[in-house]
């Protein structure tokens, strides 16, 4: 298969990992893989599997290699039945410590107490120690009238270390602890992994921190990673280099400049260059220079989207003075001196803000660089709710009970750390900052995904065809309408980036921000599967990017990883956290799996095992406890959302690990459903019991609608289980409910003896994908007429074509669509690139008029 770069290729030998999906029977057990550039030249690779397709042929692999700074464009992924086995990294695990050598750099790590790297050495020579990470609280206290706060740190104690992988091109190391403050009852879980590639000098960082805490009283100030680098040499000879908004901008700890001795004959341009000075001082300059104040502490804070600072101090309990603003730094700092040093980076720095990396004691054998995940200079992130009080009909809240908790949440952030021998010049670390904020990846051209089969049902794009070509120019509009309103609503900050919102107020020209039930989407209607379909089938940068910020956020932050919610989800609030409806359909792995199978993430991979069993939380919150109370089933399960839910966690464990026990628990649902009159219409609401994962038949017809079934990615998940199991009887379901969708209201009456109607089908365009699947297998052009109406006529589908922006006036000038839902857009975009897959043929010319 042909791989190019999704971005520019990297500019630098770095450390790559990606993973591509195997047509069934295309890649054995027993199969090598070889990765050969344009010219020819073999690649050495890591590989292996991360999913199955039921014959036992792999599904998905992931590799990893190491790619230098004068890479191909592109590369062929070949399979070879010559098995290569190459020298695996050098990783001595011991009592206490493990240690990993690169070739280039040694990394040794602790395996127990507060401090995590003990110590980076390259030749021998150490460059970096004591690395640990660290969390800040802060404590608040009323006195009458006087309120007083204190801040405390907080070093992370490790509770386990693992090797995850060796092999010859990478090393994964897993590492779990806690922050523990003075309140033991406030927690503060972290899951931290440590990428180190053969060859290079560059630690890549996975952090994910968990809230186990009090929202009322427990208020977290800091977050982030803290490590010592070794720096020598003159205060004149220590710089500190950090990127902006374009350049880099460097200061060193003490000016050869001085007030008698301007320039320094010429000395001072490069050290502002950042270059080291080798020769030895004039004596007269240096008497001048030596009186120079000495500048220790260095920091640069990304407050907000739109601004950053960087400031300095020469000693703790002296003022911090202003160097610069800009709007958006891309941070990465460096800090080192006569003998090298170290470089650190955030990924999404300015996105998710309070960011900042520091550097502290520059001038002494005490430096420290911290990279901050959440900076002190912020504000405290403040978990509290935004009401006293449920705003159920007001606002569309889920229910009256209050369960805005954000106990169990998590976050996770990327970061770097490399270390040098000598300063990199400015061009050198603007391409490290490059490479930092958009990690190179190789990924497959469209087409190849389409042909494994391995994706989903989604159609390639056809702009031959004028029909299908205005419906591609639609799809396309709605991805860039979201895409410049990220940035236009400033949708951005540690908790908020890779959400979008619900629905919009055109009154207001803003959206529902504001109001219970409309403001966070939260997954809601499955915008994830709408973008890495959208990938899939265009390749672009662009939405690949936006569906990884709202992979990390929906699957982290929108999601329950330990107390009683856990592996469930929160719907959509104006508190992220804030919906009394905490259920499977928000945590589903099929959201997420994606970007596990085309990155390796292995923080992914963790999330799509911890909601392979999610279904036992609805025994303690049951999803229709307020229309079914306590009865003889353990709980209830609607066939969609709830049970579509557990199919797909059940699915995702079943393809990546093998386990028939998954297989097992789908087919006993779908063996309940074949047993009963109206099989996949049935319900739509169930009694189920976890532990056997039987669903109940509580008669039809009953509470729950048959759009809540359809709208959460159901048809995705129903449509893969159908091309895999190849199970005959369930593939003849799918048809006869999308079928059913696009009959009459008489006609639901007749096919139901009176019992189902229209009133139990609402929102029929979001079923547009069912009734293509039930057209196509049917061959019914008619069915695909009723169809293709669904989706192009704006009394069915909601969505006005074609999609366009207008500019208004407000306290600024706006670009809005006046009459956008994220639901409604959603699932238009998805169901309309399954239709031009299974229907294409039938798309009648748009009229826009409709």
């Amino acid at each position: 298969m042909k791989l190019t770069w999704m971005e520019d290729n990297p500019t630098q030998k770095s450390g790559v990992a990606w993973g591509v999906p195997w047509a069934k029977g295309k890649l054995n057990r027993e199969d090598s893989l070889v990765l050969q550039k344009e010219t020819g030249e073999l690649v050495r690779i890591q590989s292996w599997p991360t999913a199955y397709w039921p014959d036992g042929s792999i599904k998905w692999t992931g590799q990893a290699a190491v790619i230098d700074g004068i890479s191909a464009k592109s590369y062929e992924l070949k399979v070879t039945a010559n098995k290569t086995k190459n020298e695996d990294m050098s990783v001595k695990d011991s009592h206490q410590t493990i240690e990993i050598d690169t070739g280039n750099m040694t990394c040794v790590l602790h395996k127990k107490g507060k401090t995590l790297i003990k110590s980076l050495t390259m030749n021998g020579v150490e460059k970096g120690k004591e690395g640990k990470l660290i969390a800040v609280t802060e404590r608040r206290t009323v006195k009458g009238n006087e309120s007083i706060r204190s801040t405390q740190q907080h070093d992370g104690e490790i509770i386990s270390v693992e090797v995850e992988q060796v092999g010859p091109v990478r090393t994964v190391v897993k590492v779990e602890g806690e922050h523990t403050p003075s309140d033991p009852s406030a927690k503060m879980p972290f899951i931290v992994r440590l990428y180190l590639y053969a060859e290079t000098e560059t630690i890549r960082i996975v952090h994910t921190f968990l809230y186990d805490g009090d929202a009322e009283n427990h208020f977290i100030k800091g977050l982030g990673i803290e490590i010592s680098p070794s720096i020598t040499g003159e205060a004149w000879n220590r710089h500190v280099h950090v990127t902006g908004d374009t350049g880099v901008y460097s200061e060193p700890a003490q000016l050869v400049q001085t007030r008698r001795f301007k320039g320094a004959n010429g000395l001072y341009k490069k050290q502002i260059d950042g270059e080291i000075l080798q020769e030895e001082l004039e004596s007269s300059l240096k008497a001048h220079v030596i009186e120079n104040a000495i500048w220790n502490d260095f920091k640069v804070v990304q407050d907000s989207a739109t601004h950053y600072k960087f400031v300095k101090r020469t000693n703790d309990g002296y003022s911090w003075i202003d160097s610069l603003h800009g709007k958006r730094s891309r941070g990465v700092m460096y800090a080192g001196g006569e003998t090298g040093g170290i470089a650190a980076g955030i990924k999404d720095f300015w996105q998710k803000h309070p960011s900042a990396l520091e550097v502290n004691k520059l001038s002494t054998d005490e430096a420290k660089m911290t990279l901050w995940f959440w900076s002190p200079d912020g504000e405290i992130m403040d978990f509290r709710h935004y009401s006293e009080h449920t705003h159920v009909t007001s606002a569309y809240e889920g229910f009256d009970e209050m369960r805005a908790t954000p106990k169990g949440i998590a976050n996770t952030s990327e970061a770097y750390l490399k270390c040098y021998t000598e300063a990199p010049a400015h061009q050198e670390l603007e391409q490290l900052t490059t490479d930092w904020q958009a990690p190179p990846l190789l990924v497959c051209e469209p087409e190849y995904y389409y042909e494994t089969e391995a994706t989903g049902v989604w159609s390639l794009p056809n702009y031959q065809n004028p029909a299908k070509a205005n419906l591609e120019k639609q799809l396309d509009a709605a991805f860039t309408y979201y895409k410049k309103e990220i940035d236009q609503r400033s949708w951005y900050g540690y908790w908020n980036y890779g959400d979008v919102m619900h629905t919009y107020d055109a009154v207001r020209h803003q959206w529902n921000y504001d109001m219970g039930g409309f403001a966070w989407q939260n997954t809601e209607l499955v915008p994830n599967l709408w973008l890495w379909y959208s990938f899939f089938r265009t390749g672009r940068k662009d939405i690949f990017k936006m569906a990884e910020a709202m992979t990390r956020h929906t699957s982290e932050v929108d999601q329950y990883h330990l107390g009683e919610y856990a592996g469930l989800g929160s719907r959509h609030n104006v508190s992220h956290w804030g919906c009394g409806c905490k259920e499977a359909r928000i945590s589903m792995a099929g959201l997420h799996k994606y970007y596990y199978f085309l990155t390796t993430d292995e923080r992914t991979r963790d999330l799509l095992e911890d909601v392979r069993d999610a279904e036992q939380a609805t025994v303690n919150l049951d999803p229709m406890r307020e229309f079914f109370p306590k009865d003889e089933h353990p709980t209830h399960a609607r066939v969609g959302p709830d049970w579509a839910a557990f199919c797909s966690n059940w699915f995702s464990e079943w393809e990546r690990t093998e386990d028939k026990k998954y297989r097992d628990k789908l087919m006993t649902g779908m063996n309940d459903l074949k047993q009963l009159p109206f099989r996949l219409l049935s319900g739509p609401t169930f009694g189920f019991d976890p532990k056997t994962s039987h669903l109940h038949h509580l008669g039809d017809g009953n509470s729950g609608g048959y759009h809540m079934v359809i709208a959460f990615g159901a048809p995705q998940v129903w449509m893969e289980m159908a091309h895999v199991m190849k199970d005959e009887e369930w593939k003849d379901m799918l048809v006869e409910f999308g079928q059913f969708y696009l009959y009459s209201d008489a006609e639901k009456r007749e096919k139901s003896e009176g019992i189902l109607s229209d009133e139990k089908f609402h929102w029929p365009m979001f079923a547009a994908g069912m009734g293509a699947y039930a057209a196509a297998k049917k061959q019914d052009s008619e069915m695909a007429r009723k169809t293709w109406n669904l989706l192009l006529n704006k009394e069915t589908s909601h969505t006005p074509l074609p999609i366009e922006t207008e500019v208004v006036s407000g306290w600024t000038e706006i670009e809005e669509i006046p009459w956008i839902t994220t639901n409604t857009i959603s699932q238009w975009c998805l169901n309309t690139i399954t239709a031009l897959e299974l229907i294409g043929d039938c798309l009648p010319e748009l009229d826009e008029e409709k």
